[in-house]
């Protein structure tokens, strides 16, 4: 059965996107079975990831407004590996937020309810969360067993997390109590800076074991790949921003249990 992690944070520009992207690819790559859910109705994880580019006709909105099965959604992208699909996004997600606002109950957990569904076809399941806190947000928290959560270093890094987690802890109140956070990584960090160890120094001093020990740096690589549709592997397999998520995708397997 597989584990299902939301990638979240309300601040833009986090490199959430680029997580969810070369977490699942990367674990692809590990030869786990994996599904890539992109819950932004910017669709970035489907450009950056390549599935837009291979097409697809229904989204995440179909599956969760329409009542379409997961199974008949996905993109399969075997230039990862065949056990590498996505459930893609585009514009007409934005709409759900409203819709789901004229449901009188269950409709924090209609994203819950589909990846119900299909958990014993996969290891993982990545949910690349919106950069904001609505109901889109509590159905992929509701749906998720555990959260990753990305932090830029740079000053005010732990500004708004406080939203993040009292959303959380609400979400867990009334929704889904084994939910749990899997981890914090530290993005965008330049280790010859004093800022950004400063900055490493007070996350980890806030979450403590809970910070990765796998850090992504500023990279230009991880900045043009997603342009192209490309996962930071296919881009360039030697820049640093791939030994960094390569790093990442070990120590995260290092903590879960290899699934079937």
């Amino acid at each position: 059965m597989a584990k299902i992690i939301a990638i979240a944070n309300q601040k833009g520009g986090v490199g959430k996107t680029t997580t969810s992207i070369n977490l699942a690819a990367g674990l692809a790559y590990t030869n786990q079975r994996i599904l890539l859910v992109d819950f932004d109705p910017q669709g970035n994880a489907t450009q950056g990831i390549g599935a837009k580019a291979a097409g697809f006709d229904k989204t995440v909105y179909d599956v969760i407004m329409q009542n379409a099965s997961v199974k008949d959604c996905v993109v399969n992208l075997p230039i990862y590996s065949p056990k590498l699909d996505v459930l893609c996004s585009n514009v007409n997600l934005a709409g759900a937020d409203l819709e789901m606002a004229n449901y009188k109950e269950g409709r924090e957990k209609l994203l819950k309810r589909k990846l119900d569904e299909v958990r014993d076809d996969y290891d993982y399941i990545i949910i690349d969360c919106p950069p904001s806190l609505g109901l889109l947000n509590t159905n992929a928290l509701t749906a998720a067993d555990s959260v990753i959560i990305p932090v830029q270093s740079e000053y005010y890094a732990l500004e708004g997390l406080t939203q993040l987690l009292s959303t959380i802890r609400l979400v867990q109140r009334l929704f889904n109590p084994h939910l749990a956070i899997e981890g914090v990584l530290l993005t965008m960090f330049d280790a010859r800076t004093n800022l950004s160890v400063e900055v490493q120094q007070e996350v980890r001093k806030y979450f403590k074991e809970k910070v990765y020990r796998s850090y992504i740096p500023r990279n230009v690589k991880l900045s043009e790949a997603p342009s192209s549709g490309q996962s930071i592997y296919t881009y360039d397999m030697d820049s640093q921003g791939a030994k960094a998520y390569m790093s990442l995708v070990r120590e995260f397997l290092s903590h879960n249990v290899k699934r079937r």
